[in-house]
């Protein structure tokens, strides 16, 4: 390719103002798909009205939820368009206001349910990206924008929050729901380990599968403290033949082997013995009925939560889970066998971007979480007041806005990160495009970690070799290559499904009634 094509070709592409595209994508798909999904998870608030004697029951069911343009209240009452020039020279917040269908729904157990009061109300503000499709600026003309005081050339991309310009930074993080298997820094090759990061509605739990010194497997995950036995847990989850929890984990004559070591070392026959177990480690001291009852809720919350889909019995979940230890077990075992490498924790292909949609997706669940209490505890103040319930008087939206607005104002996000939101560097124009396209590792920056600092041959293409800080943060703060392209992750499942069923893959599960044939498509 000669250089006269280059140049044009590089010209139409940065003429498009892709700069800060990828947190445009991200943030208008969380405002047209992701705040739906997290209210429709939340689904319903429940109360404590209802318990007592004589009392029905009261709960309130979430609806759509939608975000309108940026506007400003004024002193008089009245509302109007809000732009972002003038949010700056105001020192106001470039947001807009969130409505959401709620319905009080009183009755249920012995009365039939009757909806109280249902109304589209007020329930917060939500910060607005500079830029995006909610914002009042989007598809202006150069001249209009002149004339409100934007500045053109301007890319956008951040948000405005008491008139400071605050842009989320974008976070590099190891790939969720998927098997590292590597051996264990501290004992080198001794201890073989396969870990999993498994995520599922914001709730992100780590499942380690360890094969230690003396052979046996052991699984370590949250809520329970220390490590279970291999073969206790995928019994307590209801694989109990010694030959089909053999067969699951590999027919390979060697892995064979190691599982009948770890199988003559087992504790437990069946699955209920399993069960009693688990729930003696987990309520120890506790009545037996009881040990039962956590033992399994801390395997059908806890342990790998990402297997969980709406609509399919807990027995196949449990299956689904065994099955997939076995394929942990699996790693391990090749791991020791040397059949295959340890996972590259810093290849590419193992890591996951978190942009501006996902973040705020993470911060929108937290807050409404927080609305949800406070709507549980101002009905249940009005009920015992004897008060009439209705949607209005219960919603107090300054609690969810005060969730949206001060982590992004002060950098501090949910689960403890900080420095997540900055202040967009206006040293100089390139200045601004380099804090737009700029990423950071979670990794400690007083530590030494020489690999994650070095340049990966996967970072070709997309990472700039060369723009990174000198001193401590020196290859954990890294920028994005000119011409990258970041990809947005849909979660269309079934649209997944269908296509491999297309390809001749049987027994997908939830794709039973809606199989296409390779003539369908």
């Amino acid at each position: 390719m000669n250089g006269t094509h280059r140049r044009t070709i590089s010209e139409e592409y940065f003429s498009k103002e892709r700069l800060a595209e990828h947190h445009f994508r991200s943030f208008n798909d969380f405002l047209n798909r992701g705040m739906q999904q997290v209210v429709d998870e939340k689904e319903t608030i429940d109360t404590d009205i209802g318990d007592k004697e004589g009392q029905e029951p009261v709960y309130v069911e979430l609806g759509d939820v939608r975000v309108v343009t940026p506007r400003v209240r004024e002193a008089d009452g009245s509302e109007e368009l809000l732009y972002p020039q003038e949010a700056r020279l105001r020192n106001i917040t470039y947001s807009a206001p969130v409505f959401m269908e709620m319905s009080i729904v009183k009755g249920g157990e012995e009365e039939e349910e009757r909806v109280v009061d249902t109304t589209e109300t007020k329930v917060g503000r939500m910060p607005i990206m500079v830029g995006s499709d909610k914002c009042n600026i989007a598809g202006f003309s150069d001249e209009e924008l002149i004339d409100i005081g934007e500045d053109p050339a301007d890319p956008g991309g951040y948000f405005l929050v008491n008139g400071s310009e605050r842009v989320l930074m974008t976070s590099e993080d190891l790939a969720p729901n998927k098997i590292l298997a590597e051996y264990d820094s501290k004992y080198g090759d001794e201890i073989q380990v396969a870990k999993t990061f498994s995520q599922r509605r914001g709730y992100r739990a780590l499942v380690l599968c360890e094969r230690g010194r003396d052979g046996l497997l052991e699984v370590s995950f949250p809520s329970v403290s220390g490590s279970i036995n291999f073969v206790t847990l995928v019994r307590a989850l209801g694989l109990e033949s010694d030959e089909e929890i053999v067969h699951r984990v590999s027919d390979d004559p060697e892995i064979v082997k190691y599982m009948l070591e770890n199988l003559e070392e087992a504790d437990v026959q069946t699955t209920e013995e399993a069960i009693e177990t688990l729930g003696k480690r987990v309520a120890s001291g506790q009545g037996k009925n009881y040990q039962l009852k956590r033992a399994n809720y801390v395997i059908d919350r806890y342990l790998l939560p990402h297997l969980h889909e709406e609509g399919v019995p807990d027995e196949d979940v449990r299956i689904n889970k065994a099955f997939y230890l076995c394929r942990m077990a699996e790693a391990c075992f090749e791991l020791a066998l040397q059949r295959r490498d340890s996972d590259d924790k810093d290849h590419y292909a193992n890591k996951r971007l978190k942009v501006s949609g996902d973040l705020m997706t993470d911060l929108f669940r937290t807050a409404l979480n927080k609305l949800a209490r406070d709507v549980k505890y101002q009905l249940e103040r009005a009920n015992m007041r004897n008060r009439q319930l209705s949607v209005n008087t219960v919603v107090r939206s300054d609690v969810l806005t005060e969730r949206l607005e001060h982590p992004i104002a002060t950098g501090n996000w949910v689960g403890g990160r900080s420095g997540v939101s900055q202040l967009v560097d206006r040293t100089d124009f390139m200045g601004v495009l380099s804090h737009l396209r700029r990423l950071r590792s979670p990794l400690s920056r007083s530590q030494p970690h020489f690999e994650a600092r070095d340049l990966h041959a996967t970072q070709w293409g997309r990472i700039c070799p060369s723009e990174t800080p000198e001193g401590p943060n020196c290859g954990l703060v890294k920028n994005f290559a000119q011409a990258m392209e970041l990809t947005q992750n849909i979660e269309d499942e079934q649209g997944l499904k269908r296509e491999l069923a297309s390809m001749g893959v049987e027994g997908i599960p939830g794709l039973e009634s809606t199989t296409r044939t390779p003539a369908d498509d």
